[in-house]
């Protein structure tokens, strides 16, 4: 359940530390690139990229690390206007167009970018696809500097695919502009559009290489980009076993495999790449393989000069795969030598004592973990009014741990202390709802129910507001009300909030996930408990029939479900007995009462 709660807390994310924003950037040199090909007046088909992309000598021939880079070439030649036939009320002199795109290219901070686009704008018609290539670099920067205005960057990834997608063709930039969209989209928290986005962007990229165009330009790199959103998506709606889909195609793609032939086997780049290989690994629970990458980046990067966070991060990430395997010691040692180059109230240092505290918990050195977390919680304090977001996230993470070691009031305490930080942060009220029902499942720990169900109702509420009402995460705190509600021994309650958990569970996850297995299991006990068998039986066919789906891999839960099976079956035919005797009984009674008409003569 912890793990659950977990999944839920963390907004249903993937863990994907490393961005592979050296293939996004590529994305935007090619933006910048498409732009002057239009302005050049050459076809924006998309036969015309690869040229574009990887023939261009502006292109850089040996690509850095990102957080050295600055943001990516954006020129934009110039040409006359007669080029660009403008209404009369919109016509400028010839000079003038040259002169907006010259300072729109030489924009390198996002105010320079955003104070001269709306110039540009004014120059060119609502439809023109240089106008939708502008909105497509403006959006795209922004996402690359990681702006938490994502309604802004959703505007421009929309108006960029409204005049780009006109004739609902298959080109690269309406795959950006869908990617951009698909990104904001997740960042809102709006999975579903998220979803659709990415999708279509995904079966314009299919489109794309099986006519074959890979050969002249390299779409590996953006379908990377987008099949690791798919997957950040699919996992925050509850489809973890599709998102793992999109993991394996990452695999596909074989990303190192390219950049090993253009850059060769110790660049910074194959160094990224073992990362972002690292990260795929570690989504599919393949822990020794992601290790293994791990191993092999830090010594490419050490070979390369490449230290500070890059490194650091590398390290850390490298005794988070040794906790996932059980190699505590291994972890601790590794984190041991990452503390002593982090400074004193740094929040790297913070985060790497949690991760300390989580390899303690693991080998059952209780005191030693709440030090570290102690220590931990000393230097979070003093961010909260800096970095609330972060703090709120590192507390809930924090809390799990003083849950597992069984202290609910210290978890229960530093969750109320989050819920009073959410209510100040506007954008992070998504979150109040996951922290609501994680407090309320403390509380039904501790036998609070009662309490445990408010927070649990409120929590659900919220959800549906920032989530929809079919998102997994209110489906799994209405199986939290049905447990509390049993524990109270209100079993007809429980049966409405297990039902409507099951609802939930059987579109987000699908029937036969083991939580929804175990879901419906609850919806069987509940109309056990009412009497009411026959729907009893109903449910409980329905766990024997899911279970069976697994085959071997849940041998021991399908005998267990068929048990109960026949015990209700057993149950079922001994009360219809009961009440057929009871029935005879009192017909017969009945008839005894009643004078027979030869008697009344």
């Amino acid at each position: 359940m912890r793990d659950l709660l977990q999944t839920i807390l963390s907004g249903g994310r993937v863990s994907l530390g490393f961005p592979g924003s050296h293939y996004l950037s590529a994305m935007r040199r090619a933006a910048a690139l498409v732009f002057s090909s239009l302005a050049t007046k050459r076809s924006p088909s998309s036969r015309n990229l690869s040229r574009l992309l990887h023939g261009s000598p502006s292109l850089p021939q040996s690509p850095r690390l990102i957080s050295s880079q600055r943001w990516p070439s954006r020129a934009l030649q110039t040409v006359p206007d007669a080029a660009f036939p403008l209404p009369s009320h919109r016509r400028r002199r010839p000079n003038d167009l040259a002169d907006l795109k010259k300072i729109f290219e030489a924009a390198s901070t996002t105010d320079e970018i955003l104070s001269g686009f709306p110039a540009l704008e004014a120059s060119l018609d609502p439809g023109d696809k240089r106008l939708g290539l502008a909105c497509l670099e403006v959006g795209l920067h922004l996402d690359f500097i990681e702006s938490e205005d994502h309604e802004k960057i959703l505007t421009f990834g929309l108006r960029a695919l409204r005049i780009l997608d006109v004739d609902g063709g298959t080109s690269m930039s309406v795959v950006w502009a869908l990617y951009l969209a698909g990104t904001a989209s997740y960042n809102l928290k709006r999975f579903n559009d998220s979803l659709g986005f990415l999708n279509r962007a995904n079966r314009i990229l299919n489109t794309l290489e099986s006519e074959g165009i890979d050969d002249e330009f390299d779409v590996r790199p953006v379908s990377h980009a987008v099949q690791m959103r798919l997957a950040n998506t699919k996992t925050a709606m509850g489809k973890r076993e599709e998102a793992l889909v999109n993991l394996r195609r990452c695999l596909d793609l074989k990303a190192l495999e390219i950049h090993k032939v253009q850059l060769g086997q110790n660049s910074v780049e194959v160094a990224h790449d073992r990362r972002l290989l690292e990260v795929i690994y570690t989504g599919l629970e393949e822990h020794d393989k992601a290790m293994e990458q791990n191993q092999l980046s830090q010594k490419i990067m050490k070979s390369c000069g490449v230290g500070g966070s890059d490194l650091l991060n590398a390290e850390i990430d490298a005794a988070k795969i040794h906790i996932a395997l059980g190699k505590y010691d291994e972890a601790i040692n590794t984190l041991k030598g990452v503390v002593e180059q982090t400074d004193c109230e740094s929040e790297t240092r913070a985060l790497v004592f949690v991760s300390m505290a989580k390899a303690l918990c693991n080998q059952n050195k209780f005191p030693d973990a709440k030090r570290c977390l102690e220590i931990s919680c000393g230097i979070f304090e003093k961010k909260e009014s800096v970095s609330p977001g972060k703090v709120v996230e590192a507390y809930v993470e924090i809390s799990s741990l003083y849950e597992s070691m069984n202290d609910f009031e210290t978890a229960i305490c530093l969750l109320k202390r989050s819920f009073a930080m959410l209510e100040k942060i506007p954008q992070e009220q998504h979150v109040e709802g996951h922290v609501l029902a994680y407090i309320g499942w403390l509380l039904f720990l501790t036998g609070k129910v009662a309490q445990g169900i408010l927070c649990l109702e409120s929590a659900a509420e919220r959800m549906k507001e920032s989530f929809g009402p079919k998102h997994f995460g209110v489906g799994y705190i209405y199986n939290n009300l049905g447990a509390a509600y049993m524990e109270m021994d209100r079993p007809q309650s429980a049966a409405q909030m297990f039902a409507l958990a099951k609802d939930i569970m059987d579109v987000s996850l699908g029937p036969h996930h083991a939580d929804t297995i175990e879901t419906c299991q609850s919806l069987a006990n509940a109309y056990k408990t009412m009497g009411s068998y026959a729907l009893a039986l109903e449910f409980q066919q329905q766990v024997v029939d899911a279970w069976r789906s697994h085959g071997s891999s849940a041998k021991d839960e399908l005998e267990e479900a068929a048990k109960h099976l026949e015990e209700l079956k057993k149950k079922a035919f001994g009360s219809l007995t009961e009440e057929v005797i009871q029935e005879a009984l009192s017909l017969a009674s009945r008839n005894d009462s009643v004078p027979s008409k030869d008697g009344q003569h």
